[in-house]
């Protein structure tokens, strides 16, 4: 085997190792990815109950109900859809009515949203740019208001 051998084989060697490296990070990755989705994606859909999933919306006025232990219920809205949320933990301290939240879980067989992780949105000004658009575009573009519980069930 000639030096110019020698190097190409190396060569082709290391690009092979380095792509199925790549492969398996890629297939390791995929299984982790969190995707946003709004109530009505929730509903639309009904993804598999095994699945975690990020959702986000409005807390809906009047929804949040606190239990002795730290079980917590409150529903998220989208606007066009109202998804309700079971809360194990104890929620942010900025966590409240009519403000943008992202919860992290799964969706039992009830489409009741039983979440493991709750983020509030950490001041007046922020909102992730995925819920905000989607809020838009369920509002027609109108100025994202606070929806009631009464509301939300009808």
């Amino acid at each position: 085997m000639t030096r110019k051998q020698k190097r190409l084989s190396i060569i082709l060697s290391s690009m092979t190792l380095g792509g199925f490296a790549i492969l398996l990070i890629v297939i390791a990755a995929r299984d982790n990815l969190l995707y946003f989705h709004s109530p009505s994606d929730i509903i639309a859909k009904s993804p598999e109950a095994s699945k975690r999933i990020r959702m986000g919306g409005m807390v809906v006025e009047n929804s949040i109900r606190k239990t002795e232990t730290t079980v917590n219920y409150f529903a998220v809205t989208d606007y066009a859809e109202t998804i309700q949320v079971e809360f194990n933990g104890i929620l942010p301290d900025l966590f409240r009515e009519c403000q943008g939240v992202v919860a992290e879980g799964i969706v039992n067989e009830n489409n009741i949203f039983i979440a493991d992780t709750v983020l509030a949105k950490h001041d007046e000004s922020y909102m992730p740019p995925e819920i905000a658009e989607s809020l838009k575009q369920e509002q027609g573009g109108r100025e994202i208001g606070c929806k009631s519980y009464d509301e939300s069930q009808g």
